[in-house]
């Protein structure tokens, strides 16, 4: 429950070591660069260059490995994501990196294959489009480019329109009705053509050309000095053979798929190495010493500087931070705040000096999620689905594995609250022994049934949001203790306390309350009197010292008036936790829905089939449902309600110069 001070470190370190020392940084992980700026003599070089050549050629792996994953995909389970990277000793990734020119090479040889797979492709496209143009053509039984004899030319083409013999002898006749020796053909109707073939004299094949071209004759732009059917044999075999080059090709990338492994490796290597290269242009640097600063977690200072000066020539300063520097952010927790920490990162990071709110999001997270899902028989189905998960993969990734966690808990907490309300698959039991046993067996709740009473479950949905949102004051009060700030402590917090204290006591013996809840309260004279006293010292506090920081006495006022006027956001912060209330109803109705539907077939043995199809994918539905309702509407309880009284955010998170990796996690000997 804490946000993990930092410090400064200064590393001065000869030229000769400046490589060296950075590569052991970045093993460490540990060390956030933020260079200060320094005075004259001390330059940065420019590593652009570099860095942009190692980063190309991460690039080229990556892009092999995309080309890998098209040819030679890896046979990976569902759950594959949540195996974690793989580990690799240091010994085998230097052995990898010691052959980067050759697997660069492979990866190169890799590209080069599928962009020849690329151009036979597109051969094989034109080999397509000519097969396609030469299809109307395949009865003539003479050469596309056949012109004629000595004494007899030819016409190949095509004419717009819908012909036949007849209405294109008579469109000819009419064009040249001199002409009385031609031969006409028709080849094949196309959709917008007619292929035609016409023979005449030679002598009128001007006068012939002429009356084509007014009905919109067009020779073809495809002429071989074969006949169709002996082109169209030639181009299937040439698609044949570019065919068997695409599968060669592709059979030598299945086969370069072994080379996976060292892609990923070398990737990773290449991309540690531009990361360094940019830390490499920041550092000032004179003609024989180098300086590198940055933020370093305060437990792991001295390990950090013990091990540089061990290694290297090298001097390490260590400063305390200013009040008024705004450090980088890690959260530092015990394992159930770690659980919640993704939740406070997506609203926000603390700032500098206040706290972190991790411990009671985890707690109150599964508190709520349990009371909105609220069935016994969900919760044992997600517990066990996380159990087996962390198990399973036990070198998943961090914030995945808190995630799981602490949705393991949830399920827990929403196996107690079903326990306690009697949900069980809604109401399952019940169900099927009266349709299918003749006989109803009941499990009674261990508490009270929501659906049989909502207004109790209302008042106390109200009760534990209130618990929420006293706890949230109760740490903006620790704040105040924490800062020193005593007068903001009793003003901003006690008199808050105070006044909505007295006002719940003084709401809950009236008839008002009894009405909604049922319940009755008696309180004693002086009790009654004492919740009046509270109510108005609050207030008034409130009221003439919420504004102190203005001389002004009826601005004060007025701001004062104002600040009170939040008891209705209070209000309203209570009635929001009613959606405890509705959610769980919800759960449980839509569950008792589909119980019913399927019972609806009654009994027997297809009863008993199509009740199980109805209930395993109606319950299915309504625990997916369900459980993204439970996890949106306690992320906004605690997000709007809860940090809303005490919490600001706006810190910034700690990006420590580490070995950034995609596909591998080097085991470092540090």
């Amino acid at each position: 429950m804490a946000v993990c001070k930092m410090q400064r470190m200064n590393i001065f370190g000869l030229q000769e070591d400046r490589k060296a020392i950075l590569e052991r940084l970045q093993a460490w992980g540990v060390l956030e660069v933020n260079i200060p700026e320094t005075g004259d003599g001390l330059a940065t070089m420019d590593t652009t260059s570099s860095r942009q050549r190692y980063e190309r050629r991460a690039q080229t792996l990556q892009q092999a490995l995309e080309v890998l994953d098209r040819y030679a995909p890896e046979h990976k389970s569902l759950f594959a994501t949540l195996a974690g990277k793989d580990q690799i000793g240091k010994d085998d990734y230097t052995e990898v990196c010691t052959r980067r020119h050759e697997i660069v090479a492979a990866a190169q040889q890799v590209l080069n294959r599928e962009k020849e797979i690329g151009e036979h492709k597109a051969a094989i496209s034109r080999l397509e489009n000519q097969l396609e143009g030469l299809e109307p053509w395949m009865s003539l039984d003479v050469p596309m480019n056949f012109r004629g004899t000595a004494s007899t030319s030819l016409f190949l083409g095509t004419i717009p329109g819908s012909w036949t013999q007849e209405t294109l002898m008579e469109a000819i006749g009419a064009a040249t009705p001199e002409l009385t020796a031609q031969d006409v053909t028709i080849l094949s109707i196309g959709r917008d053509y007619a292929y035609i073939a016409v023979l005449c004299l030679r002598d009128d094949a001007a006068k012939l050309e002429e009356a084509l071209r007014s009905i919109g004759f067009a020779r073809p732009s495809q002429l071989s000095d074969k006949t169709p059917a002996d082109a169209q044999a030639d181009l299937l075999a040439q698609r044949a053979g570019e065919e068997q080059k695409i599968a060669d090709l592709e059979a030598a990338l299945r086969e370069q798929g072994g080379s996976r492994r060292d892609f990923q490796v070398l990737s990773d290597y290449f991309r540690i190495r531009a990361d360094k290269y940019e830390v490499l242009g920041q550092l000032p640097q004179s003609s024989r010493t180098f300086l590198v600063s940055g933020y370093v977690p305060a437990d792991q200072t001295k390990k950090l500087a013990g091990d540089l000066t061990d290694h290297y020539r090298a001097a390490v300063e260590i400063e305390e931070l200013p009040e008024d520097e705004e450090a980088p952010v890690l959260l530092q927790n015990n394992h159930v705040g770690k659980m919640s920490e993704g939740i406070v990162k997506t609203f926000a990071l603390p700032h500098s000096g206040e706290i972190d709110p991790s411990f009671f999001t985890t707690i109150f997270y599964i508190f709520f999620f349990g009371l909105m899902l609220s069935d016994a028989a969900y919760g044992a189905i997600i517990s066990i689905a996380c159990a087996f998960a962390l198990l399973k993969f036990p070198r998943m990734g961090q914030n995945m594995k808190h995630s799981l966690q602490l949705f393991f808990w949830c399920g827990l907490s929403t196996v107690f609250w079903g326990v306690m309300f009697g949900g069980f698959f809604g109401d399952a039991v019940n169900v099927v022994s009266r349709t299918f046993f003749g006989h109803e067996i009941t499990l009674k709740p261990v508490w009270f049934a929501p659906l049989e009473d909502p207004t109790k479950m209302l008042v106390y949905s109200m009760l534990f949001g209130m618990i929420h949102l006293y706890t949230g004051l109760l740490l903006k009060g620790y704040m105040c203790l924490r800062r020193k700030d005593f007068v903001g402590f009793i003003f901003d917090v006690v008199c808050w306390l105070l006044m909505l204290t007295g006002l719940i006591l003084m709401l809950l013996p009236t008839e008002i309350f009894y009405g909604i809840s049922q319940m009755r309260f008696n309180f004693s004279p002086a009790l009654v009197q004492a919740s009046k006293i509270m109510a108005i010292v609050g207030a008034a506090g409130i009221l003439l010292m919420s504004a102190r920081d203005k001389k002004n006495p009826l601005l004060r006022l007025a701001l004062g008036a104002y600040d009170l006027y939040n008891i209705t956001g209070w209000l309203s912060d209570a009635l929001s936790y009613s959606r405890l209330l509705a959610l769980g109803l919800a759960t449980g109705v839509i569950a008792q829905v589909f119980n019913q539907m399927g019972s609806m077939f009654g009994g027997g043995v297809l009863g008993a089939i199509l009740f199980t199809v109805v209930f395993v994918v109606g319950h299915v539905l309504n625990l997916a449902i369900n459980l993204l309702g439970a996890y949106v509407h306690t992320c906004r309880l605690q997000y709007v309600e809860f940090y809303g009284k005490f919490y600001e955010g706006g810190g910034r998170e700690f990006q420590p110069f580490h070995q950034q990796t995609n596909y591998v996690e080097i085991k470092e000997e540090i």
